[in-house]
Protein backbone atom coordinates (compact mmCIF):
# COMPACT_ATOMS: atom_id res chain seq x y z
CA UNK A 1 0.00 0.00 0.00
CA UNK A 2 1.77 2.98 -1.01
CA UNK A 3 -0.21 5.69 1.33
CA UNK A 4 -1.58 3.24 4.32
CA UNK A 5 -4.35 4.53 6.53
CA UNK A 6 -3.36 5.05 10.23
CA UNK A 7 -5.52 1.09 10.48
CA UNK A 8 -3.05 -0.02 7.98
CA UNK A 9 -0.13 1.04 9.63
CA UNK A 10 -1.51 -0.64 13.56
CA UNK A 11 -2.18 -3.73 11.73
CA UNK A 12 1.42 -3.87 9.77
CA UNK A 13 3.14 -3.33 13.16
CA UNK A 14 0.54 -6.26 14.36
CA UNK A 15 1.89 -8.44 11.53
CA UNK A 16 5.58 -7.28 12.22
CA UNK A 17 5.60 -8.83 15.25
CA UNK A 18 5.29 -12.21 14.23
CA UNK A 19 7.67 -11.74 11.01
CA UNK A 20 10.40 -10.26 13.76
CA UNK A 21 9.93 -13.38 15.59
CA UNK A 22 9.68 -15.97 13.31
CA UNK A 23 12.10 -14.37 10.00
CA UNK A 24 14.29 -12.26 12.00
CA UNK A 25 15.10 -13.63 15.38
CA UNK A 26 14.09 -11.16 17.57
CA UNK A 27 13.14 -12.02 20.46
CA UNK A 28 11.09 -9.03 22.28
CA UNK A 29 10.37 -7.15 19.29
CA UNK A 30 10.32 -3.36 20.35
CA UNK A 31 8.53 -1.21 17.41
CA UNK A 32 8.72 2.15 16.14
CA UNK A 33 6.07 3.90 14.67
CA UNK A 34 8.17 6.57 12.02
CA UNK A 35 7.45 10.12 11.10
CA UNK A 36 9.54 13.26 10.75
CA UNK A 37 8.02 14.22 14.27
CA UNK A 38 9.14 13.00 17.94
CA UNK A 39 6.53 13.13 19.97
CA UNK A 40 4.94 16.23 18.83
CA UNK A 41 7.47 18.15 17.37
CA UNK A 42 5.67 19.09 14.38
CA UNK A 43 2.17 19.70 13.20
CA UNK A 44 0.94 17.76 9.96
CA UNK A 45 -1.66 15.38 8.71
CA UNK A 46 1.30 12.62 8.19
CA UNK A 47 2.17 12.90 12.03
CA UNK A 48 -1.95 12.68 12.74
CA UNK A 49 -1.76 9.63 10.89
CA UNK A 50 1.24 7.53 12.34
CA UNK A 51 0.11 8.92 16.13
CA UNK A 52 -3.35 7.75 15.35
CA UNK A 53 -1.81 4.37 14.27
CA UNK A 54 0.07 4.35 17.02
CA UNK A 55 -2.87 4.80 19.62
CA UNK A 56 -5.05 2.01 17.54
CA UNK A 57 -2.23 -0.38 17.89
CA UNK A 58 -1.71 0.08 21.62
CA UNK A 59 -5.27 -0.38 22.08
CA UNK A 60 -5.78 -2.95 20.00
CA UNK A 61 -2.74 -4.96 21.14
CA UNK A 62 -1.99 -3.71 24.54
CA UNK A 63 0.94 -6.53 24.83
CA UNK A 64 2.91 -4.85 21.94
CA UNK A 65 6.19 -2.81 22.62
CA UNK A 66 5.33 0.00 20.47
CA UNK A 67 5.28 3.57 20.57
CA UNK A 68 5.77 6.72 18.09
CA UNK A 69 5.77 9.17 16.20
CA UNK A 70 9.26 9.18 15.93
CA UNK A 71 11.99 10.42 14.16
CA UNK A 72 14.82 7.59 13.02
CA UNK A 73 17.10 8.62 15.35
CA UNK A 74 14.94 8.84 18.65
CA UNK A 75 13.69 5.20 17.67
CA UNK A 76 17.32 3.73 17.38
CA UNK A 77 19.80 5.47 19.46
CA UNK A 78 19.37 5.37 22.83
CA UNK A 79 20.53 8.85 23.89
CA UNK A 80 18.22 10.37 21.12
CA UNK A 81 15.62 8.79 22.21
CA UNK A 82 15.78 9.46 26.44
CA UNK A 83 16.19 13.80 24.73
CA UNK A 84 13.49 13.64 22.54
CA UNK A 85 11.30 11.42 23.94
CA UNK A 86 12.29 11.42 28.19
CA UNK A 87 9.27 10.05 29.40
CA UNK A 88 8.57 6.75 26.51
CA UNK A 89 10.00 3.62 27.68
CA UNK A 90 10.34 2.42 23.77
CA UNK A 91 12.54 5.10 22.35
CA UNK A 92 16.16 4.76 21.55
CA UNK A 93 15.14 1.03 21.88
CA UNK A 94 13.07 -0.05 18.37
CA UNK A 95 14.51 -3.53 16.83
CA UNK A 96 11.31 -2.89 14.26
CA UNK A 97 10.63 0.15 12.61
CA UNK A 98 7.25 0.91 10.88
CA UNK A 99 8.00 3.66 8.39
CA UNK A 100 4.91 5.86 6.96
CA UNK A 101 4.29 4.54 3.74
CA UNK A 102 5.61 3.55 0.80
CA UNK A 103 8.57 5.75 -0.38
CA UNK A 104 10.10 6.74 3.44
CA UNK A 105 10.23 2.52 3.34
CA UNK A 106 12.01 2.15 -0.31
CA UNK A 107 14.24 4.67 -0.18
CA UNK A 108 15.76 3.51 3.34
CA UNK A 109 15.63 0.30 2.18
CA UNK A 110 18.00 0.67 -0.78
CA UNK A 111 20.11 3.52 1.22
CA UNK A 112 20.87 0.80 3.83
CA UNK A 113 21.58 -1.96 1.55
CA UNK A 114 23.79 0.19 -0.60
CA UNK A 115 25.57 2.66 1.28
CA UNK A 116 26.27 0.83 4.35
CA UNK A 117 27.05 -2.54 2.12
CA UNK A 118 24.17 -4.23 4.73
CA UNK A 119 22.60 -7.68 3.86
CA UNK A 120 18.95 -6.56 2.70
CA UNK A 121 16.64 -9.44 3.03
CA UNK A 122 12.95 -8.23 1.32
CA UNK A 123 11.39 -6.80 1.08
CA UNK A 124 9.13 -8.82 3.28
CA UNK A 125 5.60 -7.76 2.67
CA UNK A 126 3.24 -7.23 5.24
CA UNK A 127 -1.06 -7.22 5.41
CA UNK A 128 -2.08 -9.89 2.17
CA UNK A 129 -3.74 -12.62 1.98
CA UNK A 130 -1.14 -15.28 2.00
CA UNK A 131 2.52 -15.21 2.49
CA UNK A 132 3.92 -13.43 -1.08
CA UNK A 133 6.95 -11.15 -1.28
CA UNK A 134 8.78 -9.16 -3.87
CA UNK A 135 12.09 -8.41 -5.31
CA UNK A 136 13.99 -5.53 -7.36
CA UNK A 137 15.46 -5.53 -10.73
CA UNK A 138 18.56 -5.09 -8.97
CA UNK A 139 18.59 -8.23 -6.98
CA UNK A 140 21.11 -10.82 -7.03
CA UNK A 141 20.59 -15.09 -7.22
CA UNK A 142 21.07 -14.76 -3.00
CA UNK A 143 18.45 -12.04 -2.77
CA UNK A 144 15.95 -14.50 -4.34
CA UNK A 145 17.03 -17.73 -2.81
CA UNK A 146 16.62 -15.52 1.05
CA UNK A 147 13.14 -14.49 -0.12
CA UNK A 148 11.90 -17.42 -1.21
CA UNK A 149 13.40 -18.89 1.79
CA UNK A 150 11.25 -16.16 3.92
CA UNK A 151 7.99 -16.42 1.93
CA UNK A 152 8.29 -20.63 2.20
CA UNK A 153 8.66 -20.02 6.33
CA UNK A 154 5.82 -17.28 6.12
CA UNK A 155 3.88 -20.08 4.31
CA UNK A 156 3.93 -22.34 7.32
Amino acid sequence: TPNPSAEQLAEFAFQSVDTAKTVGGIENPIIGMLSFSTKGSASHEFVDKVVKATEIAKQRWPELAIDGEFQADAAIVPKVGSSKAPGSASAGKANVLIFPDLNAGNISYKLVQRLAKAEAIGPILQGMAKPVNDLSRGCSVEDVVNVVAITAVKAQ
